[in-house]
């Protein structure tokens, strides 16, 4: 009997938490924004603490200059910051958040390639995929007790289901995306970056030199990969191009044209 109630309290769920994502896909993202938001917060504080935060003035100004102009397309109060770390890599949390490492500022050439970096990033929050990412491994991991920590996150039940997904200092909202993510976020940033006045052919730019950087490092085939592997990425990227050079247009036509110097 408690089975039965159990599957009709997990079918009503996912029926209600269902909705169309980027491109139509159907996505079920069952936890409370609310919570996923305050956990990107939570996670982009204890980070700031444990990681160094650049005082270099130029690339902040650069950093901040590419940022503020996709984020004036998307909309919303987003907090960015530049951390001194040689690593090639960004991200952006739930919550509004963005961090962008200093090895990356140096890796890019121009504003394009750091807006198609910007762009991908601020494009996983808002497509909600830390949201769907954690729903599916609540599914998986704990079955009917994240129900509990859905209809009660604050419960001791809640909270069981909320630290077995590996949440708070794990920085779980840090963990790669999917190849189904990766790709979907690399079409909406560049749609941002082209809707900003960037050059969407930068994008393509940016991970052919990404491609380049990443030779004689061990790659994982992309079928054991949560990313694309680089040529796959470009070819998809290269397809959306004629759309993305429209929205690039009318930008320009429309006198949206940032000045972004590295």
């Amino acid at each position: 009997m408690f089975m039965k109630k159990g599957l009709v309290v997990l079918v009503s769920c996912l029926l209600a938490a269902c909705a169309t994502g980027p491109g139509g896909r159907n996505q079920v993202a069952f936890l409370p924004d609310a919570e996923i938001n305050q956990m990107g917060e939570q996670a982009f504080e204890d980070l700031k603490r444990k990681t160094t935060v650049s005082q270099d003035g130029r690339a902040n100004d650069f950093v901040n200059c590419v940022a503020n102009a996709v984020i004036r397309q998307v909309g919303g109060r987003w907090e960015v910051v530049v951390f001194d770390d040689p690593s090639l890599n960004a991200f952006a949390l739930p919550g509004n958040k963005i961090g962008v490492y200093l090895g990356l500022v140096d890796l890019v050439d121009n504003q394009g390639q750091l807006a198609t970096v910007i762009g991908h990033e601020i494009g996983h929050v808002l497509a909600r995929h830390s949201n769907e990412r954690l729903s599916q491994e609540a599914l998986i991991k704990q079955g009917m007790s994240v129900v509990g920590a859905v209809a009660a996150p604050q419960s001791a039940l809640g909270q069981l289901g909320i630290s077995a997904l590996g949440l708070g200092a794990q920085y779980g909202l840090l963990l790669p995306y999917s190849r189904k993510h990766e790709s979907e976020a690399d079409i909406i940033g560049m749609d941002f970056m082209a809707e900003a006045g960037f050059d969407p052919k930068d994008s393509i730019n940016l991970w052919r030199k990404m491609a380049q950087a990443s030779r004689g490092t061990q790659q994982s085939p992309e079928f054991m990969s949560t990313h694309p592997a680089h040529a796959t990425r470009i070819e998809k990227m290269t397809q959306h191009l004629p759309r993305a050079l429209q929205k690039y247009q009318q930008a320009i036509n429309s006198g949206v044209r940032p000045n972004c110097t590295k």
